[in-house]
């Protein structure tokens, strides 16, 4: 076993951090503050070939392994959250889904501008459409509907929570195409935003990260052609478990980034701030939370690497992506509450960050399958 990472895995992490410095940091406060989307940023980041990074290069991607995608993930998210999701959803749910199921006609079609992030020089990424407003944990529950007219399908429903929603190019939606048969029923679309009957809704006011793009999307009457359809017909909601599972990855990285970087401000605030005569660091109620934090995110930082370790071996990473989820998320949160505590009342201002990734680590226990979620499959697996 060895711990050791690749010359070019530690290329990846590198490059995320100073990216993450240089071009995130200057302006996450205000893009917090005014729920601003990151589109020269994204710009930049597809110029490094990060929202592409696990696809092949014949496609048009970075062709990185899964533990490259981790580190680059946790760097990212250390700093800014908002633009981390944008780079996961585009990679995990949509590249993922569309390289690993979509035909030779649609990766080189959408595949392609996907992975480089860019199409005719403008921002062109992906939204990954499950999530309805009565079917969130339960996505069998589909009301959107796909009714199939020989050559084409003809798409109505709402989807909510879509990340990417009002800036995206393509969504991949999952729709009911026949009632009677339930989940096998489901089949996955590709649709191009700009077809007519799209319609993007109001922009989600929401706790934490502000700067990602949230929206519903409408569907009336869209005409989707029969061969964008993904994979065979009913294969839908496989498909979009499947990809949801890989996607876990990237949440538990994002999550991992939000408590480090929450572990690590503290940590140097610790050194600079006295009290009692002193710098608070070497006070023993600070040691131990600081230990406690330092533990709980190497612990986080393994088992992420783990699950996608078993990915890149193409091993079933179901449970180890689940257990990194769940474990991620409720430390993000334990420890950027902590970190907020270690600041004292320079916690609870903007200026000093920790109060941002507090809010910005509650969504990691929500989306793209919720604690308790995770918590079922883990158990299905172990009680087999």
């Amino acid at each position: 076993m060895n711990f050791q990472l690749t010359e070019e895995q530690l290329a990846v992490r590198d490059a995320a951090r100073n990216f993450a410095k240089t071009e995130l940091l200057p302006g996450v406060i205000e893009r917090d503050e005014h729920q601003k989307f990151p589109k020269e940023q994204m710009k930049k980041l597809a110029e490094l070939g990060f929202l592409g990074i696990m696809v092949s290069p014949e496609y048009g991607g970075a062709g990185m392994d899964t533990i490259s995608y981790v580190l680059a993930m946790e760097e990212i998210s250390k700093v800014d959250a908002s633009a981390s999701v944008v780079m996961s959803v585009n990679n995990s749910l949509v590249c993922w889904g569309l390289e690993t199921y979509g035909t030779e006609e649609q990766k080189k079609k959408y595949l392609a501008p996907l992975a480089q992030g860019m199409k005719d020089g403008e921002l062109y990424i992906g939204a990954f459409c499950l999530s309805e407003p009565e079917a969130g944990s339960d996505a069998t529950s589909q009301r959107t509907t796909a009714i199939d007219k020989g050559d084409h399908y003809v798409l109505n429903g709402t989807k909510n929570w879509i990340t990417n929603g009002g800036t995206c190019s393509v969504y991949l939606v999952m729709a009911q195409t026949d009632v009677a048969k339930g989940s096998h029923g489901i089949n996955a679309f590709i649709v191009e935003k700009n077809s007519k009957g799209v319609t993007v809704g109001a922009k989600e006011n929401k706790l934490g990260i502000r700067g990602s793009d949230t929206h519903s999307i409408m569907f009336q009457d869209v005409i989707v052609p029969k061969e964008n359809r993904i994979g065979d017909d009913g294969f839908g909601f496989k498909f979009a478990m499947k990809t949801l599972a890989g996607g876990r990855i990237g949440i538990a990285s994002q999550a991992l980034g939000i408590g480090s970087g929450a572990y690590e401000l503290a940590l140097a605030y610790s050194k600079q701030r006295k009290a009692f005569g002193k710098e608070i660091m070497h006070h023993q109620a600070i040691q131990f939370k600081l230990a406690d934090m330092a533990t709980e995110v190497e612990a986080a930082r393994l088992l992420c690497l783990k699950a996608a370790w078993e990915k890149d071996h193409h091993l079933d990473y179901t449970l180890s992506g689940s257990i990194a989820k769940v474990y991620s998320s409720e430390m993000a949160m334990r420890t950027t509450v902590e970190a907020v505590q270690v600041h004292g009342g320079y916690g609870f201002v903007k200026e000093y960050h920790v109060e941002r990734l507090m809010r910005d680590a509650k969504i990691t226990q929500i989306y793209e399958g919720t604690s308790e979620v995770q918590r079922i499959v883990i158990s299905r697996s172990v009680l087999k």
